[in-house]
């Protein structure tokens, strides 16, 4: 037996040889490698064994033989994978029973999608109306054909949920009190999502004609909490066997359908389709304000941008607010909607936001200098709803009568929410300004839901916010997305260029600034911005971004699809302890966990990280309650900055990348994700990922070429 570290098996070489021949051994050698090392992570080596008839022979051959080593703690051990992973086949799909829907798939869409797909000869004039330039002449018929490409693709893709399936040949449940608990693997990424409100059908087996539906009232990591009616609650029992076929949400797409009809009715092309105003902006009289919030006053550009909204001066254009990350866009909407109320007495605003958390931050934000009980909040469901001025009620959610909603100055809410005051017969007209914050993260049709049969289109003034550098719509169709309904073409048009940023510190904005905003972001933070500059782990002074490469694994468990990567959490964790050892001293500012947010791209790497959290807890002294750290995906932190970010890319092979284009996950291949998530931190960014991977992306590049000069902080 020989005993060599890596490095000596490179010098075997004579005393090898010698040493088969002196103990005769002509069957089998074993060769034993012990690896010394501390750097976490995945290290492989490969091994190459020249052999010789003799040692005077000119020929040889060579064996290869692929070794490798894993270098992780005890933590990493208890985060490792409980159950290998068998990945999930597609289930074959039933046909539903035939009943009337709103807004039926036409049946010449299967001809269409072939021939789009095949390029093949195709006379039609809807193949013709999906590949021309969008304009007020095809607006509602177009949308409506990408809308309904849309919707069959979605339906493919919620067949991978059906059981049975190749690793699942039937269903059980568990009952939790009224709900029914079902395990679907991968349920809340975007694989595609499940969300909360959506439907499904259980088959019990043996019973075919027999079909229960059920509400998703949670979703979980891995599985859905589901409500059924009585009739099925009653004859439940532990181990009931089911067949399971998911059905698609359709309530938003009819929502849209129906916006892109009232969008013509209601004949919004002066809003939709702008001509050049009048006169210029610059030369209208703008009123004098005061401000609340009185930072503004001294933004040359959010004064002026508020002084133009209250005073309606691109009307009917939409007004937009158009600026990168941290240049205050939701705060000078804000700031607009509090004038606008307190200087228009007969105002009624609708502020929207294509999110309940960023409708939530909105309605947070306005309730401040404005009489709470001119504000209403209203929901459609919510995880964590604000009570305070909404319409939930005990555990319901209730809707005024008509005549009580108009009464409130300030409506907050979705933009599919918005929908239902259409519904509920709001007259046109009835808001005077409607608000859409992060604009860009939603498709054209759902951000023109709260205009479309609500908006009058001479007298209403629309603004929208947004950056479209920053998170887009999710888009499942390819045909879909080519035709152009990723494009929010409304943040296209006539913007305001807001270039200050006041939050993060000028090393974070560098590459963001020189990929995204041709160098014209202005770093304009306060002293807070230096908090980290001279913290004694980082690579270079005065330069607070750490890239940290680490070759981890890309893992899987059980049956879910979605990945995290060990040696990500432990380097993670290691951040983590450090910020928290070292707060307060060494001239470094007070840190507590809600400072610091981690963004990973998978769920299964957020619920390890989670994990790791609760570990980490107990290893500080003393112990300290880390419940305030957030830990989420990228569009759960867009909107929002934290003190310290720590970002984990988790991949580490480019086999996967395609995996993650597909389903519009990740940050590799992703610049709008890449954007959103390293523009979250004001002081301190840490980036953990594999660079050999990383650096295949050239957005990613650049990133690692930055770190590469001078230095760079790497475990390789």
């Amino acid at each position: 037996m020989v005993k060599k570290s890596i490095k000596q098996l490179r010098q075997i070489g004579l005393d090898f040889y010698e040493y088969l021949q002196e103990t005769n051994q002509t069957s089998h050698y074993d060769i034993k490698v012990k690896f010394n090392g501390n750097a976490i992570g995945f290290h492989p080596v490969t091994l190459a064994f020249e052999f010789k008839s003799d040692l005077k022979s000119s020929t040889s051959f060579h064996i290869v033989r692929f070794i490798e080593a894993h270098c992780m703690t005890t933590m990493g051990k208890e985060l490792a994978p409980v159950v290998t992973y068998r990945p999930q086949a597609l289930a074959v799909r039933t046909r539903a029973a035939n009943f009337t829907i709103p807004y039926p798939i036409p049946d010449f869409m299967n001809a269409l999608i072939i021939a789009l797909k095949q390029q093949t000869y195709y006379s039609d004039r809807r193949k013709d109306i999906l590949e021309a330039a969008l304009s007020w002449e095809n607006y509602a018929e177009k949308f409506k054909l990408m809308l309904f490409l849309e919707e069959l693709q979605m339906e493919v893709d919620i067949q991978r949920y059906n059981i049975p399936n190749d690793n699942q040949p039937e269903a059980t449940m568990k009952k939790e009190k009224k709900l029914l608990v079902l395990e679907v693997p991968g349920v809340a990424e975007n694989r595609p999502s499940v969300l909360r409100g959506d439907q499904l059908l259980a088959y019990p087996i043996g019973e075919s004609n027999k079909k229960y539906r059920g509400y998703v009232h949670c979703v979980q990591l891995d599985s859905v909490k589901l409500g059924f009616s009585s009739e099925l609650l009653d004859i439940f029992i532990e181990g009931m066997k089911f067949n399971i076929e998911f059905i698609i949400n359709r309530l938003t797409l009819r929502i849209q359908h129906r916006a892109a009809e009232f969008a013509e009715r209601s004949a919004l092309a002066p809003v939709l389709f702008p001509v050049a105003p009048p006169s210029p902006a610059s030369q209208q009289t703008l009123p004098d304000l005061k401000l609340f919030d009185r930072k503004l006053e001294k933004n040359p550009e959010q004064y002026r941008a508020v002084q133009h909204i209250v005073a309606g001066s691109s009307k009917p254009a939409p007004y937009l607010v158009f600026g990168p990350p941290g240049t205050g866009k939701t705060v000078t909407v804000v700031e607009a909607i509090k004038q606008i109320e307190k200087c228009k007495a007969n105002c009624h605003i609708l502020a929207c936001a294509p999110s309940n958390s960023a409708a939530d931050l909105l309605c947070k934000k306005i309730r401040d200098h404005v009489d709470v009980s001119s504000v209403f909040r209203m929901y459609a469901s919510s995880h964590d709803p604000m009570l305070a001025c909404s319409n939930l009620i005990g555990n319901c959610y209730e809707y005024p009568e008509k005549e009580k909603l108009m009464e409130y100055k300030i409506v907050v809410t979705t933009l599919i929410t918005a929908g239902r005051l259409v519904s509920g017969d709001i007259p046109m007209g009835h808001f005077t300004h409607v608000f859409v914050d992060e604009s860009g993260h939603a498709v054209e049709t759902e951000c023109i839901v709260p205009l479309a049969g609500l908006l009058h289109p001479e007298t209403g003034q629309v603004v929208l916010a947004g950056d479209p550098k920053q998170l887009g719509p999710i888009i499942r169709s390819p045909l879909a997305l080519k035709f152009g309904m990723g494009e929010t073409r409304l943040m296209t048009d006539l913007p305001l260029y807001q270039k200050t940023n006041g939050v993060s510190h000028p090393a974070i904005l560098e590459i963001p600034n020189e990929l995204f905003y041709d160098r014209e972001l202005q770093a304009c933070a306060d002293e807070q911005r230096n908090f980290y500059c001279n913290w004694e782990y980082l690579p270079k002074m005065n330069f607070p971004v750490i890239f940290h490469g680490v070759t981890g694994l890309d893992t899987r468990e059980s049956s879910s699809p979605s990945f995290f990567n060990i040696a990500e959490v432990e380097v993670l964790m290691d951040y983590v302890m450090k910020l928290l050892q070292t707060q307060g001293k060494k001239g470094l500012s007070t840190l507590s966990p809600k400072d610091i947010g981690i963004i990973a791209p998978y769920r299964k790497q957020v619920q390890k990280i989670r994990k790791a959290l609760h570990i980490v807890e107990k290893k500080l002294k003393p112990s300290k309650d880390l419940g305030g750290l957030k830990v989420g995906s990228v569009e759960e932190f867009q909107g929002q900055e934290r003190r310290v970010i720590l970002v984990s890319t988790v991949r580490s092979s480019p086999d996967y990348v395609e995996i993650d284009k597909k389903f519009k996950l990740g940050f590799v291949k992703n610049e709008k994700r890449f954007n959103v998530a390293i523009t979250r931190a004001k002081a301190l960014l840490i980036i953990v990922g594999n660079p050999l991977v990383l650096r295949s992306d050239p957005t990613w590049a650049r990133v690692v070429q930055q770190q590469l000069n001078p230095e760079w902080r790497h475990e390789m």
